[in-house]
């Protein structure tokens, strides 16, 4: 895949202006995430992580959640900058999404501001919004980036892109 930068255009952002190592903002966004036809998240108080080459993954404060719907489970994962990840299954009323969201219970000092705060994965969910727009999922099974229109790439995790 060619990994040539696509130039934004008015209002939008390349993900290859994003930072490496990646950086944590305050967005004011409205996020809305709904699961078996039901609103679990709303929130105009989250952070967007960005990082080189995805798109901004949003981490939603825990107040903003409905957490009945969310079980903890067994699993971990590393991140390099982040510190280990924590997961949830979400579950509302017969339908679960397995290891769905996840968060960082220790992060490392430059991510504090993470704390008490849940990225879900967006290809797992109903649907997802941005400020009233259906976010696309970043691809691959690993990723948790949110695509909306104003976001080019090309980006991590579309075929030909496995050893960026």
């Amino acid at each position: 895949m060619n990994r040539k930068r696509i130039e934004p255009g008015p209002g939008q952002e390349s993900v290859w202006d994003y930072p490496r190592p990646p950086i944590v903002e305050d967005t004011e966004k409205h996020i809305e995430v709904f699961f078996n036809d039901l609103l679990i998240a709303d929130s105009t108080n989250t952070k967007r992580v960005l990082e080189t080459s995805s798109p901004p993954v949003y981490y939603i404060p825990t107040e903003d959640i409905e957490m009945k719907y969310f079980l903890k489970t067994d699993k971990h994962s590393l991140c390099e900058w982040k510190g280990v990840a924590s997961y949830y299954t979400i579950k509302v009323h017969d339908k679960a999404a397995l290891n769905a969201a996840w968060y960082y219970p220790k992060p490392t000092p430059s991510y504090e501001s993470i704390k008490n705060y849940i990225a879900i994965y967006p290809q797992r969910m109903d649907a997802c919004f941005v400020d009233g727009e259906v976010a696309q999922s970043q691809a691959g099974v690993f990723y948790g980036g949110w695509i909306t229109s104003n976001i080019v790439g090309p980006i991590k995790g579309e075929p030909g892109t496995e050893d960026w």
